[in-house]
């Protein structure tokens, strides 16, 4: 996904599971570049640190992170926007829109996957869809995945594309969103698509094979997760 000018890319980190920098570094080669501005989601603070990063501001309602670190940080000169602990948005969400208030173009997200809350991993999947497109995209990281959200207009609106930089054999899912995706057309991957459409329910989109380092997902209309996950059986089949 890529928009004309100078991107501003940002880094938030919320208090899911955060994998080691080794981690990320050797599954995402270069997810750190051009990152200007890190924001951290509460206990995403020491998540960050653990990272070897200090971010440029904390948010938070403070259910994660203990008030003595609120203070000491603050004392510090950090940048601190508190929220209450009764409120509509997660602290991910309160990190994001902060990002996106300092112009940020390209947001990764990283502790916004896996652990014991479903629901926290599935509202976060949903951050997907804050930004306009033609504003701002959003990335989700973890140590194996990245989720990314293609969104087409539609009627006269042109296709999108998404850009897939990736080794040979890395597992694709294509899952359309609330209505069915039309128009999807592949490029480098194992099972390809042709101008044809996905619709919700049906599993068809699921794990594809990148057969090239980069490959190419075209939309004409709907709503479309791309789920890319760096896999060590290239040939694993659905299940």
């Amino acid at each position: 996904m890529s928009r004309a000018g100078i991107a501003k890319r940002a880094l938030v980190v919320a208090d899911g599971d955060v994998p080691a920098r080794a981690a990320l570094d050797a599954a995402w080669p270069g997810w750190m570049d051009g990152v200007e501005f890190v924001v951290a989601a509460d206990g995403g603070w020491d998540k960050a640190v653990s990272l070897g990063i200090t971010p440029d501001l904390l948010v938070g309602d403070g259910d994660s992170l203990a008030e003595s670190r609120f203070a000491e940080l603050a004392a510090a000169g950090v940048p601190v926007e508190r929220a209450a602990v009764d409120k509509d948005e997660s602290d991910a969400e309160l990190a994001v829109l902060a990002a996106l208030l300092r112009g940020a173009t390209h947001i990764t997200v990283v502790g916004a996957l896996g652990g014991p809350r479903l629901d926290h991993a599935l509202a976060n999947v949903g951050l997907l869809a804050l930004p306009d497109q033609q504003i701002a995209q959003v990335a989700l990281l973890d140590e194996v995945t990245r989720v990314r959200l293609l969104r087409a207009p539609g009627a006269n609106g042109e296709a999108v594309t998404c850009r897939l930089v990736g080794p040979i054999g890395e597992l694709v899912s294509l899952l359309p969103q609330g209505i069915a995706a039309v128009g999807i057309t592949t490029t480098g991957l194992l099972y390809p698509l042709n101008d044809e459409t996905l619709a919700p329910g049906p599993a068809r989109g699921l794990s594809n094979v990148s057969t090239a380092v980069e490959a190419q997902v075209t939309l004409r209309s709907g709503c479309l997760l791309i789920i890319e996950t760096r896999n060590d059986h290239p040939m694993e089949e659905k299940r």
